[in-house]
């Protein structure tokens, strides 16, 4: 999970000093850097980070980071949305169950998906359960960190 973090971290620094129109020239730069990524991967590392495309008014397009406040306002709403709905967590190796209050599985599991918690890998809700499932390696402890430090006051 540290490589996803640093490969993260150095597409925002290349997007914020560059002008990358396409993913073909950020692939390049990242492989510049040292990360040899697929453009499936790349395409869900644009997408966990909210990456987006502006014009730059004549001739044509660039990728361009969220504005941070937007960013911080709408992740509020998650993790409302997690501490509101969840009841309970327990699990088995890398397979868990949450349980949450009638009707919120959905609004959570949104939520966790959309926090971009590097330790789940998906997640199928119903009604007031939602199946997690963690990333090979991960545990459920590694989880309960993450929660700690992103999605605070979330017993397990």
């Amino acid at each position: 999970m540290k490589q996803r973090y640093n490969r993260l971290t150095v597409i925002k620094d290349l997007i914020k000093k560059n002008r990358i129109d396409n993913q073909d020239t950020l692939l390049s730069l990242l492989k510049d850097e040292g990360f040899i990524v697929t453009q499936a991967t790349l395409s869900r590392d644009l997408k966990m980070l909210k990456v987006g495309k502006i014009s730059d008014g004549w001739s044509g397009y660039y990728y361009s980071l969220p504005d941070n406040d937007l960013v911080a306002e709408s992740e509020k709403s998650y993790i409302q949305d997690v501490r509101r709905g969840v009841v309970s967590m327990e699990f088995s190796g890398n397979i868990g169950v949450i349980k949450t209050r009638e009707g919120h599985a959905n609004s959570v599991a949104v939520g966790l998906e959309a926090l971009g918690l590097p330790e789940i890998l998906g997640t199928l809700a119903g009604d007031d359960t939602i199946m997690v499932i963690l990333r090979e390696g991960m545990t459920k402890e590694d989880l309960q960190e993450s929660f700690k430090t992103r999605i605070p006051e979330i017993d397990d």
